[in-house]
C-alpha cells in the first residue's frame, strides 16, 4: 500500500487502537500461544500485532511506513506477500491476515496459503478478518484497492480447495468499519462480540488450518 492510500482512505485514528486493544483483550488472547510465533500478515499501523503477547512477533507489510508504528520487539518484513516464504517451516503458531485478502487476485492468496501450509507449526492456525460481500456488497468497492469479492460461503469453498479445514468462522463477526456516527468504546465491542445477534456485522472472521 502506498503512502497516499494510508493518508486519504486508511488514515490513522484512535479509534482503530481502541477496537483492537478491546478484541485481542476479549477475543484474540485466549486463542494466541503465548509461547510462540505470530505473523501478522497485512499488518498496517501494527495495531493487532502491537498488542499480542507472544514469544516472537512478525509483522509483514507492503508499506514501508509499517516499520515505525510498531512497538519494540516487533520484528518488520517489509515487502509482498511472497515474503512469507523466508519463514522457516513450521515456525509459525499463529498467523493473522485482516482485510488484506480482498486486494490480491486469487492466484495470490492461494500462493499465500500454500505457503503457510509448511511454514505453520504442527498447532499453527489460520486466522482471516475480512469484508464479507454477502453483506458489504452496497460498500464493497468504496475502497478503490479491492480487487478480489469474497463472501463467508466462497471463502469457506476456496480454503477448503486449497488444503484447508475451516474450524471456525462466524459471517457477521464484526462492523465493516469504524467510519460511522457510533461510538467506539470497549464495553460495546464487548457486548457486541457476546450477542448471538449481529445486525451490523458485515466482516466475517474465519480460522482455519492445513489438513493433515
Amino acid at each position: 500500500m502506498s503512502d497516499a492510500y494510508h493518508e486519504t482512505r486508511l488514515a490513522q485514528d484512535k479509534r482503530r487502537d481502541v477496537l483492537w486493544q478491546t478484541l485481542w483483550q476479549s477475543w484474540f488472547k485466549s486463542r494466541v500461544p503465548g509461547d510462540g510465533c505470530v505473523l501478522d500478515i497485512g499488518a498496517g499501523y501494527g495495531q493487532f500485532i502491537n498488542n499480542v503477547i507472544a514469544k516472537r512477533r512478525i509483522a509483514l507489510d507492503l508499506w514501508p511506513g509499517m516499520a515505525e508504528h510498531l512497538d519494540d520487539g516487533v520484528e518488520a518484513l517489509i515487502g509482498d506477500l511472497d515474503r512469507i516464504a523466508e519463514l522457516d517451516a513450521g515456525s509459525v503458531d499463529y498467523a493473522f491476515a485482516s482485510n488484506i485478502f480482498e486486494h490480491v487476485v486469487q492466484e495470490k492468496f492461494a500462493s499465500v496459503l500454500d505457503d503457510l501450509k509448511t511454514r505453520l507449526s504442527s498447532r499453527g492456525v489460520l486466522t482471516i478478518l475480512q469484508p464479507n460481500y454477502a453483506y458489504a456488497y452496497r460498500e464493497y468497492f468504496d475502497d478503490y484497492t479491492h480487487i478480489s469479492v469474497w463472501s463467508h460461503t466462497g471463502l469457506k469453498d476456496f480454503l477448503e480447495a486449497n488444503g484447508y479445514e475451516v474450524t471456525y468462522f462466524h459471517p457477521r463477526f464484526l462492523p465493516l468499519t469504524i467510519k460511522s456516527r457510533l461510538p467506539v468504546f470497549p464495553f460495546l465491542i464487548k457486548a457486541y462480540l457476546a450477542s448471538p445477534i449481529r445486525p451490523m456485522g458485515k466482516q466475517m472472521l474465519f480460522v482455519a488450518r492445513p489438513k493433515p
